[in-house]
């Protein structure tokens, strides 16, 4: 039986009712619900259970023309493009989807809707369908459906920049909060490329929890963590994460000619965003969020079948992050500053247990961190190593090869 997240009493982490920690290690399934077959979803969702994820991003009312193009089945999600009109065999469609998912251990934070049915801007097929009044009705009509679920969390917003549209975010926001009777779910906002949802609603109360998109630009480390430290020193006091950093076998900067984002790429970002206070992480793949296949057309030239990509190195190296947080005092730790662009710290305020993330192979001096027993933390394989300082008093990390050799130095006092 699966427990609702909450947010920790140092309001900068997620916590079960227990009092134990939850680390959101969640993978993007923007068009579970729109475009694969419950034989589909069912594969989809117990491969990433198995492969250590624990939350689904997935949409209800999906980006590729989910209004007008129908599910698997057949089955559009709304009667006549109404919001307030839900067709019946669409949603019992991601009711089924959901309960597997609680089955298998896995939360979905679901998007009532994508960005482009309330602000289309430059890009999405739309249509435009809400306005301030039908977007609270169709809040509290998908509220009501799923308020009951223990494994669900809200997530409003949907890639776009709200603008003039904020009056009807919050609309949709305070209709999910009326018909969820339990008010026991989380509720985030998925902001547009490169922003924060603190960019926009801070402030708000129904925002329990800032997520960033930090996105798929040829970005480097700085402005992931800048992003992260920026939102996580705002005040009122709440957790933040990365929800859609670098996808793997995404093309870098949406370009295919500059090349692909691998597994290191996304490790890179992922443990930067955790090592600069997130209280989790969303791992992407470019073909699976959009379930690449035989049946649709591809958007940015995917490089492998959804199926295929299940399997990715990164995917399967994002299950060590999630483990390494949980096996250190995770609702103690705090970021630090290590003095390099390429180093990340974390530590706890008592001084009992710290970790620095290298994105790159480097050095650090023994000079200011805890004393105690030192191991080497291998990212692509969850083994660790026992490290010591060299006669200069400096931790040197050790080579494995390839072009992204990255570490974690763990130090526990003694």
């Amino acid at each position: 039986m699966l427990l609702r997240p909450r947010i920790s009493d140092d309001q900068r982490h997620l916590a079960l009712p227990d009092g134990s920690p939850f680390f959101w290690l969640g993978d993007t399934a923007w068009e579970l619900f729109h475009r694969l077959s419950m034989e589909e979803a069912e594969h989809y969702l117990r491969t990433r259970a198995g492969q250590g994820f624990n939350v689904i991003q997935a949409v209800a009312l999906a980006e590729l023309d989910g209004i007008r193009t129908p599910n698997y089945y057949g089955d559009l999600p709304l009667v006549d493009q109404d919001p307030t009109r839900l067709n019946e065999p669409y949603w019992r469609h991601i009711d089924e989807v959901v309960d597997l998912a609680a089955e298998l251990g896995l939360y979905v934070a679901l998007l009532p809707t994508w960005g482009d049915k309330i602000n289309r801007t430059v890009w999405g097929a739309g249509p435009l369908i809400f306005d301030k009044a039908n977007a609270r009705e169709f809040g509290r009509l998908v509220a009501q459906r799923y308020g009951g679920r223990d494994n669900v969390i809200w997530v409003n917003g949907g890639d776009r920049d709200p603008g003039e549209f904020k009056s009807t975010w919050r609309a949709l926001a305070a209709g999910l909060r009326e018909g969820d009777d339990s008010a026991g779910h989380l509720m985030t906002f998925h902001p547009c490329g490169e922003q924060s949802s603190a960019d926009h609603f801070h402030d708000e109360k129904w925002l329990d929890m800032n997520m960033l998109q930090t996105g798929h630009g040829a970005r480097d480390l700085d402005f992931v963590a800048e992003m992260t430290r920026k939102t996580y020193r705002r005040t009122p006091t709440k957790p933040v994460l990365d929800g859609e950093p670098r996808y793997e076998n995404h093309p870098i900067g949406f370009d295919m000619r500059r090349g692909y984002y691998d597994d290191g790429d996304a490790r890179q970002a992922a443990y930067a965003g955790v090592f600069c206070g997130g209280c989790g992480v969303t791992y992407g793949c470019h073909a699976i969020w959009q379930f690449a296949g035989d049946r649709h057309d591809p958007v940015n030239n995917p490089i492998s079948h959804w199926r295929y990509s299940l399997g990715l190195p990164g995917a399967g190296q994002m299950r060590h992050l999630k483990e390494l947080m949980l096996s250190l005092p995770f609702l103690r730790l705090a970021p630090f500053q290590v003095g390099s662009p390429f180093k990340f710290g974390l530590a706890t305020a008592e001084g009992d247990a710290a970790a620095v993330y290298f994105a790159e192979p480097g050095t650090l001096e023994v000079a200011g961190l805890p004393s105690g027993s030192a191991e080497w933390f291998d990212p692509t394989t969850g083994h660790r190593r026992f490290a010591e300082p060299d006669a200069e008093g400096m931790f040197h990390t050790p080579d494995r090869g390839g072009r992204i050799q990255d570490w974690v130095l763990l130090i526990a006092a003694r």
